[in-house]
């Protein structure tokens, strides 16, 4: 039976709807939220909880001329929905389907791309000078997380937009979540707020006050004047007004009517300066199992054939590893930057709740955090998504390695992510990490060696970055007994004649499959699995390189700079004539979303697709790479 959801195709149909008729959608949204993110995966509970703000948010603004920044971008599929992409919904995250963060490629009504926290503020206070500057008029908002607004780089923004006082509207949506429950001195302020009992206990005193009167209900309604005089007491919004901010709120965040009269003002605010609207939303509203567990329900991953639950993941591997070191080593200390569930660190902190940082969503702070206590003795483990680690690139750089500080940096979710997509993808560290001085760069074959490379990690006293996917590990037997590697020293696992197959990480066990299948062509195929990035075992590979000449790298890391091309520049440096080298790896492009099978598929980083290339490379007639002579000669 059609609903009111299958009547609104824009923004403009939903200011035809009364309250009653807008209650009734924001029900509707959360069953289709629930049941496309249920088959796709995707972030739930933070949807679920954003969807009377997203309707009250469009209904009152004018989108895509007024601008709406949506912090993170993955509490942004209610948005879609509202704006011409229902129809899509079902595509969502899945290949060449619909994102599951906001693009700017995607529609007009994304007007900045998003899916790392703490830019909306940033990017809204430049559109708004934009707009100033140019004479325009339209209304600029940012919807931040009151976890990404404990970021360094939204403090910053909200400094600046307090400075110099432009017109801007900041809607922070206040659940005490980013993925795991929000950290820090400005959460505690916020709680403070959103659990004060004398605010709740005097708004419902004064509720039933007023409803007791005659006309109370509408007196109540229109001004709530009893409850915004209380909450002018001890609401604390002069933190927010001493930033140079006009302040509403606290709005309850799933009364739509309260919302949409919140921004109203907002929008109508006359005076030169920024409004921060202050609202209170429960993450996973309306969904009992996601309201419960909204940690849980945050990120949701889709049931695919094939996936094989008994497997330990590396996360939970990396986890097992650093308890066991713990146990040994009291100097051992973990810091995440917002994600010790997504890192599995919960087994660790259960047992050394004291040794288990996180410092919110703050990576540059986190890396020098870890500088800090590994000055003074401690051994760090920095546990951070690939993707994240990008945003303290001059801290590790700085921080640790010009001081060469005994950091670890355990790199999770390196290489293809899959279903988030552009902003998440892991294919990048291995070309930013191998150009550091002091630093070692290494990534496992599989669960085993991964738990053996954080042992000797732990024992080498110098900063080395460790990175592995996010998937189960492969299922190998993990030995009871940890054992150290020799740094930049890799193993030859297969020997050959015709082809040589020198790959990192967690494309050697399809290396090994493609071994195994190119014999069958009658191609005697070597393998290698380098291990280490930085440095290279150049002893092991030059050896390869002489014998074998037909050389093949694979790594889930993007071509330039990465492990091929430095495996081409040994080759070069050392003179070795007569070698044919062909690079596996992802294209120097952003990877769009989909299952790492397909896009690993797509760019001949799975068993089949390295056959394919190794046959073209043995017949094919191509001249080999000069010697590094030859190059000197031209």
């Amino acid at each position: 039976m059609p609903g009111l959801l299958d009547e609104i195709n824009s923004p403009a149909d939903l200011k035809r709807l009364n309250e009653r008729q807008l209650k009734q959608l924001a029900g509707e949204i959360r069953q289709e939220l629930v049941s496309v993110v249920s088959a796709n995966g995707g972030h739930l509970a933070s949807n679920l909880g954003v969807v009377e703000l997203t309707i009250a948010l469009h209904r009152v603004f004018e989108s895509p001329r007024d601008k709406i920044i949506w912090d993170v971008g993955h509490q942004g599929y209610v948005h879609k929905i509202l704006t011409d992409r229902r129809q899509c919904l079902g595509t969502l995250r899945q290949y060449q389907g619909i994102s599951g963060f906001t693009s700017r490629e995607e529609s007009q009504h994304d007007p900045f791309g998003a899916g790392h926290a703490s830019t909306s503020v940033s990017a809204a206070l430049g559109m708004a000078r934009a707009r100033d500057q140019t004479g325009d008029s339209y209304h600029v908002l940012a919807v931040i997380g009151d976890g990404a607004i404990t970021g360094g780089m939204a403090m910053e923004a909200l400094n600046h937009a307090g400075h110099l006082g432009t017109r801007l509207i900041v809607v922070l949506n206040d659940n005490g979540m980013s993925i795991s429950p929000t950290v820090g001195a400005i959460a505690r302020m916020l709680d403070r707020i959103r659990f004060d009992h004398r605010y709740h206990a005097a708004t419902e005193k004064g509720w039933r006050l007023f409803s007791s009167m005659p006309f109370g209900k509408k007196l109540w309604q229109a001004g709530k004047i009893f409850q915004d005089q209380l909450t002018s007491f001890i609401k604390h919004s002069g933190f927010w007004e001493e930033m140079g901010f006009a302040y509403l709120g606290p709005v309850d965040g799933h009364n739509t009517g309260e919302l949409i009269a919140a921004f109203i003002k907002a929008r109508d605010y006359q005076r030169r300066k920024p409004v921060f609207v202050h609202v209170i939303t429960t993450k996973g509203k309306g969904y009992h199992p996601a309201e419960t567990d909204a940690v849980y329900f945050h990120g949701v991953s889709p049931a695919r054939p094939g996936n094989r639950p008994n497997i330990p993941t590396y996360s939970e591997v990396f986890a097992y590893t650093t308890l066991r070191l713990a146990r040994d080593n009291p100097k051992l200390v973990v810091i995440t930057p917002a994600m010790p569930e997504g890192n599995s660190l919960n087994i660790v902190r259960n047992e050394f709740p004291d040794r288990v940082y996180d410092v919110g969503i703050c990576e540059q702070h986190a890396v020098t955090f870890a500088a800090g206590m590994a000055a003074q003795g401690l051994i760090p483990v920095v546990a951070i998504y690939s993707t994240f680690l990008q945003r303290s690139f001059d801290q590790i750089i700085h921080d640790v390695c010009l001081q060469e500080l005994p950091i670890i940096f355990a790199i999770d979710r390196a290489g293809i992510v899959g279903d988030d997509g552009k902003t998440h993808q892991g294919i990048f560290d291995l070309s930013y990490l191998s150009l550091i001085p002091n630093l070692v760069v290494a990534a496992p074959r599989d669960e085993n060696e991964l738990q053996h490379l954080f042992y000797t990690a732990v024992n080498l006293r110098r900063p080395m970055a460790i990175r592995y996917p996010r998937s189960a590990g492969v299922g190998v037997a993990l030995d009871s007994i940890f054992k150290e590697f020799p740094v930049g020293k890799g193993e030859l696992l297969r020997r050959g004649s015709d082809l040589a197959i020198i790959a990192i990480g967690n494309r050697v066990l399809p290396a090994m499959e493609a071994a195994e299948m190119l014999s069958a062509s009658g191609i005697n195929t070597a393998v290698v699995n380098a291990r280490f990035a930085q440095p290279l075992d150049s002893e092991l590979i030059s050896e390869v390189a002489r014998e074998v000449k037909n050389l093949i790298t694979v790594e889930e890391n993007v071509a330039s700079g990465g492990f091929g091309s430095r495996v081409a520049s040994l080759i070069f440096s050392r003179g070795i004539p007569g070698v044919k080298l062909k690079s596996l790896a992802v294209p120097d492009e952003f990877v769009e979303h989909g299952s790492q099978e397909v896009l690993r598929a797509k760019y001949d980083l799975d068993a089949e697709g390295i056959v394919r290339q190794a046959l073209a490379m043995v017949a094919s007639q191509s001249c080999p790479l000069p010697a590094r002579r030859d190059l000197e000669k031209d």
